[in-house]
């Protein structure tokens, strides 16, 4: 949760450099001690032999990342981190270049919505989902009723996040943090997360070598951050240890906890899709227009089975492909889900997972799968177009925001055509 939006959020090789002993190297005179150079996998021989033929260059940056833990101890020291953890924590620790790569990466290609439920939606994810529902209720639903978060959302997280305790990511939380934090695109972030997992390792909750995750930092089989785990992990087992690595009691009241925390409403569902009434203006279809379902209700917003829609005081309309693709009225708790993933196809997938683990519907209305998606370099254009064109749409970035969308809502709207501010492939060529 809470992760960096990644091309792949648990595993990368765990190849790099690794400094051992560390502490114990600085302590000589003047830091002049060059760190041994090795690798976990494949063969140490072959990342040798690269390192001797790169000459000074591998030395160099492995010398200069022992520097960057040794100085960050010091500050960790201060911050009341104590000698056996840091020893534990930094004796052999890694610089995994593969964790720069995926860091740094921007993909080119936008994934439909549409494609990413196809997967977080599979028949074989709600099938084990609901076995697991059934197996696990005597741990699962005493929980869910302490904290007010249904069963099912809580299931469909630990589903959406490690395949119900699958896979939990295999990248050392110590490893992937000081690796980023070296790197120092986000050297702040990075430290005060390291800085987290260095007081979950003084706490004795996890050993170090249990403490693993994906790349960008997450942990457990509900992918906490280390700074959210110290904020809301749950000893729910009674061992004295927060484990959600390992505890499935710990994992679901931790995961409860940080929904309840962070504003779950209880008893309210996180939407329903719905039916949009004929002349509807799509422009209202705005994270940032929310009114009562009563009043929604009195625009003409129908249920798709014509049921009144749940009492609901502060919703919106989610219209997560556009005018052509199916409708959804969002309340509360799924900007809730959104603040354990700030992605609105990942929410969408745990409201409509949970929706079908206890046997609701899937979506009925269809998906608009012949609309082709914009790159992110074709998105550019098309900022840049709409700014061209007096459609204001910020500075051009290539990533869609509020901004873009109001500037194209505008544009739609020149042309007499729903200002769903969806950006498409025709509207591009029109600009151009």
């Amino acid at each position: 949760m809470d992760h960096m939006q990644t091309p792949s959020r648990f595993s990368v090789p765990a190849r790099g450099w690794l400094v051992p002993s560390l502490l114990a190297i600085f302590a000589v005179a003047g830091c002049a001690s060059v760190p041994s150079v090795e690798t976990k996998t494949p063969a140490a021989s072959t990342v040798e032999a690269n390192a001797t033929r790169a000459g000074s260059i591998d030395v160099e940056h492995s010398q200069k990342f022992a520097r960057w833990v040794a100085e960050f101890s010091t500050s960790a020291r201060a911050a009341g981190i104590d000698e056996a953890t840091l020893q534990i924590a930094f004796d052999n620790v890694r610089f995994v270049p593969r964790i720069i790569e995926l860091d740094r990466a921007q993909p080119e290609f936008t994934r439909a919505v549409w494609d990413y439920l196809d997967n977080a939606l599979s028949t074989q994810r709600i099938a084990r989902g609901q076995d697991k529902l059934l197996q696990l209720r005597p741990v699962v639903e005493p929980i869910a009723a302490r904290y007010g978060v249904p069963a099912e959302v809580l299931v469909a997280i630990w589903g959406m996040e490690s395949n119900y305790g699958n896979f939990v990511g295999d990248i050392p939380t110590i490893d992937a943090l000081a690796t980023l934090g070296f790197e120092g695109r986000r050297e702040a972030w990075a430290r005060g997360q390291l800085l987290a997992a260095l007081r979950i390792l003084q706490n004795r909750d996890i050993d170090r070598a249990q403490m693993i995750g994906s790349w960008a930092g997450a942990m457990g089989q509900t992918q906490f951050l280390p700074s959210n785990f110290l904020a809301y992990a749950v000893d729910a087992d009674g061992d004295g240890r927060r484990d959600i690595w390992n505890s499935l009691a710990d994992v679901m009241a931790s995961t409860a906890n940080f929904l309840a925390s962070s504003g779950w409403q209880v008893g309210q569902p996180w939407g329903l899709e719905v039916r949009l009434p004929p002349g509807f203006d799509y422009a209202r279809a705005d994270a940032d227009v929310r009114q009562s379902t009563t009043q929604w209700t009195d625009e003409g917003v129908q249920s798709m089975d014509g049921a009144p829609l749940p009492a609901l005081a502060d919703s919106s309309i989610l219209l997560p492909a556009g005018a052509r693709g199916p409708a959804y009225l969002v309340g509360p708790n799924f900007r809730t889900i959104l603040r354990y993933n700030n992605s609105t196809s990942y929410a969408l997938a745990v409201g409509l997972l949970a929706q079908q683990l206890a046997g609701g519907p899937s979506t009925q209305a269809p998906w608009p799968r012949d609309l082709q998606l914009l790159s992110r370099s074709q998105l550019l254009a098309l900022q840049t177009a709409l700014n061209v064109h007096g459609f204001d749409s910020g500075t051009p970035d290539g990533t869609m925001g509020p901004a873009t969308q109001r500037g194209l809502r505008r544009y739609q709207r020149s042309l007499g055509l729903p200002a769903d501010g969806y950006p498409t492939l025709d509207l591009l060529q029109r600009l151009q």
